[in-house]
């Protein structure tokens, strides 16, 4: 059972009742991220995120964690390319409880002086993690690598020398800009009464002051550049990326089952070729990310610097391979039953649920449908997921990033 309502004050709130549960996982996600971001607000977003946690005019930072413990309750929070979403879980018995924390510190967060000073130091060192992970931080070069430096070649977590001159004004402010009634969707997926579910949210978010919300634009570009960082370290990564289709494409699926089959898993030919027949890298994968405006399908391995241009000529064979005699049956079959499998695993867990229909209607204003996915993935053939190939493989268009002990960048 699903509801759907937008309150008076313009939040929108989705309820996906989930009966034979015993549990609810409860989400208030906004429609920006770091792709909404200027230069001078880059890393913005998720320190806001950080700071929303850190306490109200009602509550310290660790009487809010002290309470979501008392009630046995998870909450988190995650900011992405253009989302962030608040959520918790709880049983079904103190969902209420749950979520008035939630929205208490989602409404009403303060970013006291000393809590930024110290959250400064926590994100400072998430930069530094960041940096020391150099699967990470190739994946981060191959976004901006593909998209330069704005919109999503932004990291998430910004330059360090822009958290550390963030202010509590410089945080309101964008909160007011982009924290707005219309760019908020509550999110309810669980054992709870739809009516439950919607009194809570007015009760919580009917009052938010309406605004005149305006959407920032994005101008974005695939770029096909190609960066390296030396570094002294033991493996050599490098990843990818090639424009492929936006989330709203009838074509979506197609690329999904196709990605499967080159590199989704370990009966994929990227895995079958170059980990298991050439032994050249311990992990290499591909997949797909989708935006509004486009979409970037990504192929990653991390090898043994002495091998990395070895490992790159079997990973551009495999795709030269794929290019020129397309899937077999039964790579289709199994890629299209892999993807109509993660759609109905993704049915049977509530914070799953929660952010897949808050996501649907921050994104697209409707509520997801899920047997209309299932029948678009069933209509499917073999010759939809070959017509992608060409269009989400091109290599001569194409972004490269690589980051190790090498003496040069990886090309093709």
């Amino acid at each position: 059972m699903i509801v759907n309502r937008t309150l008076d004050s313009g939040v929108r709130v989705v309820v996906k009742r989930m009966e034979g549960l015993l549990s609810v996982t409860m989400g208030v996600l906004v429609g920006t991220g770091a792709a909404y971001e200027t230069d001078r607000e880059d890393g913005i977003s998720h320190f806001i995120e950080h700071m929303q946690f850190k306490g109200t005019d009602k509550y310290s930072a660790f009487q809010i964690s002290d309470a979501f413990d008392a009630l046995g309750a998870q909450v988190n929070a995650f900011t992405a390319k253009d989302l962030t979403c608040y959520y918790c879980k709880s049983t079904t018995d103190h969902a209420e409880e749950a979520f008035a924390m939630l929205s208490e510190l989602f409404l009403h967060a303060n970013f006291p002086e000393e809590e930024m000073k110290r959250e400064k130091g926590v994100v400072l060192e998430e930069i530094n993690m960041d940096e020391d992970s150099p699967e990470d931080l190739c994946l981060d070069m191959l976004a901006r690598a593909s998209f330069g430096g704005d919109n999503y070649g932004r990291n998430i977590l910004g330059p360090a020398k822009n958290v550390r001159r963030f202010t509590r004004d410089d945080l309101f402010a964008y909160k007011e800009e982009r924290y707005c009634p219309e760019n908020i969707v509550v999110s309810f997926a669980g054992n709870i009464d739809p009516e439950d579910a919607l009194r809570l949210a007015e009760k919580h978010f009917g009052g938010m002051k309406k605004t005149r919300f305006v959407q920032r634009e994005k101008h974005v570009v695939f770029r096909t550049d190609n960066l390296f960082k030396k570094k002294p370290i033991e493996q050599a990564h490098f990843a990818l990326g090639f424009s492929t289709v936006a989330r709203d494409s009838e074509k979506m699926p197609a690329v999904q089952v196709m990605n499967a089959a080159l590199g989704g898993g370990l009966s994929s030919r990227l895995f079958k070729r170059v980990r298991e027949e050439l032994g050249l890298a311990y992990s290499v994968y591909s997949y797909t990310t989708h935006y509004a405006e486009t979409g970037i399908l990504v192929v990653y391995a991390g090898v043994n610097p002495q091998k990395a241009e070895e490992a790159a000529g079997a990973v551009v064979e495999v795709i030269e391979t794929l290019r020129r005699g397309g899937l077999t049956d039964e790579e289709f079959l199994r890629g299209r039953e892999q993807l109509k499998s993660s759609n109905i695993f993704s049915q049977e867990n509530t914070s799953s649920q929660m952010l897949l229909y808050g996501r649907e209607l921050i994104y697209t204003g409707e509520i997801y449908d899920f047997e209309r996915r299932m029948a678009e993935i069933a209509a499917l053939t073999r010759e939809d997921a070959e017509a992608t190939i060409k269009g989400s493989l091109d290599l001569t268009h194409v972004a490269v990033a690589s980051v190790g002990n090498l003496k040069k960048a990886i090309t093709l």
